[in-house]
């Protein structure tokens, strides 16, 4: 349930959160790992990164190591890095591009549908089925110029799950339709490592009652912010720019140009989307920033952020400097408090959690979520 900004349901001011073992304890990690980063959609690379037939790269999606790749016919695809023959890697490095898969141990060779092709001695086994021992595919589809893949036997409803995601928080997905994101260019991309637990970035992404004391930046451009109410927590509610402020930049000075398919509404204000598991979407008037993250340990974090431009002002080489310096301040900002939070998880004094006020109880539905997802195991409360 969404907070409404109006009236809110919330009785009392005060919500516990879980204990501090549901951000450090392995057994939880591991169970998040198979219950959620496996049994749900996440967004695993960007398309224009794997653009060419026979390019690939490859992501860790939970417990498991995938290549991400395109056939000849230009269709994604998505298989286990896993050989059929003796479980070599296949693909050994990050990334690369040819016309076939080729394990380096036993040379089994596969196409880029995944079919296996050839091996030492395969035409003297007449009875080995060649699509039955070829590589393991999962589930893929394209969506915001991204490859999202899908590891479960049956995967949920894409529309219920990430696009359900979408409504909820603006309403309609076509106001996320508007940015046309999956037109746009990359213009900068930073990756950082992050010593926290991955949940701990999602509270943090979802609330601004930090925004006042850690983002001066920030809160300079949308002021409203430093009352501490996270726009996440009402529907189709984007933050304002403030008085004289005139782009989503550093120092609050004009931006690149306004997005040309974006709604009036939409112009001078800040749109952020959460995308369970993985997934956090900004929206601003004259470009967008997509934040991909994945779980290394139940305290590290890998957090891949891109910042994305219509394709005119990346090729022209227009200075994007002051828009990528305003957010990457933010995400440096907000890591380092999650960085400063991990170690007090395993302290005693927080062994049955904090609290959480009014502008954050919102974030007791994320909590719900992941409990509900990991289901029986060790407590999540401890």
């Amino acid at each position: 349930m969404i907070i409404d900004k109006l009236d809110s349901p919330v009785e009392g001011s005060l919500m516990p959160t879980p204990g501090g073992r549901f951000y450090t304890d392995p057994q939880i990690f591991a169970l998040e790992q198979e219950h959620i980063f496996e049994k749900t959609w996440n967004c695993a690379v960007r398309s224009a990164d794997i653009a060419e037939a026979g390019s690939w790269k490859v992501v860790q999606v939970g417990r498991e190591q995938l290549i991400v790749s395109r056939n000849r016919r230009g269709e994604v695809r998505a298989f286990y890095n896993v050989c059929r023959h003796r479980g070599m890697r296949v693909c050994t490095q990050e990334s690369g591009s040819g016309r076939t898969f080729q394990c380096g141990y036993h040379a089994w060779t596969y196409d880029l549908d995944g079919k296996l092709v050839a091996a030492p001695n395969l035409t003297r086994m007449p009875d080995v089925d060649r699509d039955q021992y070829g590589l393991r595919a999962v589930a893929v589809r394209e969506w915001l110029g991204y490859v999202w893949v899908c590891l479960a036997d049956e995967p949920p409803s894409f529309t219920e799950t990430v696009l359900g995601e979408v409504v909820t928080r603006l309403g309609d997905v076509h106001h996320l339709d508007n940015y046309r994101i999956e037109e746009l260019a990359l213009g900068h991309r930073i990756n950082y490592d992050v010593a926290a637990n991955w949940k701990l970035i999602i509270e943090n992404f979802q609330e601004c009652y930090h925004c006042a004391t850690i983002h001066p930046e920030l809160t300079n451009v949308l002021p409203e912010f430093a009352e501490g109410w996270a726009s996440q927590a009402f529907v189709n509610h984007g933050a304002e720019f403030g008085e004289g402020i005139d782009g989503f930049t550093v120092d609050g000075a004009a931006g690149v140009g306004t997005l040309p398919t974006i709604a009036p509404d939409q112009d001078r204000r800040y749109y952020a989307i959460t995308i369970r598991p993985n997934v956090f979407v900004n929206m601003v008037p004259d470009h967008v920033i997509m934040m991909r993250m994945v779980p290394v340990s139940a305290e590290r974090t890998i957090v891949e952020c891109d910042w994305l431009f219509v394709p005119e002002v990346v090729e022209s080489g227009t200075d994007v400097s002051a828009s990528v310096e305003l957010f990457d301040r933010v995400n440096r900002q907000d890591f380092d408090a999650c960085e400063k939070t991990q170690p007090s998880m395993s302290s005693a004094v927080y062994a049955d959690g904090g609290v959480l006020v009014p502008a954050e109880h919102h974030i007791g539905i994320f909590h719900d979520w992941v409990r509900d997802k990991i289901g029986s195991g060790p407590s999540a409360d401890g």
